[in-house]
């Protein structure tokens, strides 16, 4: 059996049905365990969408805005090797009924020309950065990184390990992050908050509960004296602000800490040799 058909035969078994499962990470060394097979090395950086974005700037002249999509473009155009996934896992895996499962991720750096070729297709910066956007346009949010599981279910190898850029094309639904919630903190926090993102109730709440029942993967919501509080553990997606029908979410970002903080994360766990034009 191929690598990919034991991968989506795992993810129909666990992921899929019920994300509770993640509390198995909680028994005895499972954490451990689990972090050495899947997870070690991994720092996965949350990227919110561009539409659901505040820059935290004063504006009195020309400004150059800093928005998460042009962090991926940067470390698209410092690539020379990119590849497109022609599915989704997770949501191939659901299968998914709300989003495109044909948006999959899209990896960069010199291991991709060891990927399966039937299952994507290398691609040029042009091509890359047309795929982020279609996915920012179907409702996705990107994830950037060093993921060890995609070089397990890829069958690339642990060499690949730091060589290897990930940008998942995350859904509500169906994403692997979502029992992230339920796992030992030794694991879900390979799941980081982009530096400079902060995220807000503002006094517009009118304590609904939505953002609570359908705006969090990581449960950093919940109710307070009548209205939605933010914890520590908000990874900064931005999925909470798009949900609230009043508007009263804010998310903020300050340009220079958010981009050169983020390369600096990323470029410390993964080499990507810069492309000669980048």
């Amino acid at each position: 059996m191929s690598a990919p058909n034991i991968a989506l035969r795992i993810f129909k078994l666990f992921y899929m049905r019920d994300p509770r499962y993640g509390r198995l990470s909680k028994l005895p060394g499972a954490a451990r365990l689990i972090e050495r097979l899947l997870f070690d090395g991994d720092h996965m950086v949350a990227l919110p969408r561009d539409a659901v974005v505040k820059i935290n700037q004063e504006i009195d002249g020309p400004v150059q805005f800093v928005l998460p999509s042009q962090l991926v473009d940067y470390f698209i155009d410092r690539s020379v090797y990119h590849w497109i996934m022609n599915f989704c896992i997770c949501r191939r895996s659901n299968p998914c009924k709300d989003y495109p499962i044909e948006l999959g991720c899209l990896f960069m750096g010199e291991p991709v020309m060891d990927i399966n070729p039937r299952w994507g297709r290398r691609v040029n910066k042009t091509e890359a950065k047309a795929h982020i956007r279609r996915c920012q346009e179907a409702g996705l949010i990107h994830f950037i990184g060093r993921s060890k599981l995609d070089t397990v279910w890829l069958g690339l190898g642990p060499k690949a390990g730091h060589k290897l850029l990930t940008v998942c094309n995350c859904c509500p639904c169906c994403c692997i992050t979502r029992p992230a919630a339920y796992m030992d903190r030794r694991l879900s926090d390979k799941l980081k908050r982009a530096p400079g993102v902060s995220v807000t109730v503002t006094d517009d709440c009118v304590g609904c509960g939505r953002c609570v029942q359908e705006g969090c993967f990581i449960h950093a919501l919940h109710m307070e004296n009548g209205r939605a509080v933010i914890d520590e553990e908000c990874r900064g997606c931005g999925r909470c602000v798009e949900r609230c029908p009043q508007g009263a979410i804010q998310m903020t970002v300050e340009p220079e800490l958010f981009m050169q903080a983020t390369i600096d994360q990323i470029t410390g766990v993964i080499d990507i040799p810069p492309a000669a034009d980048s």
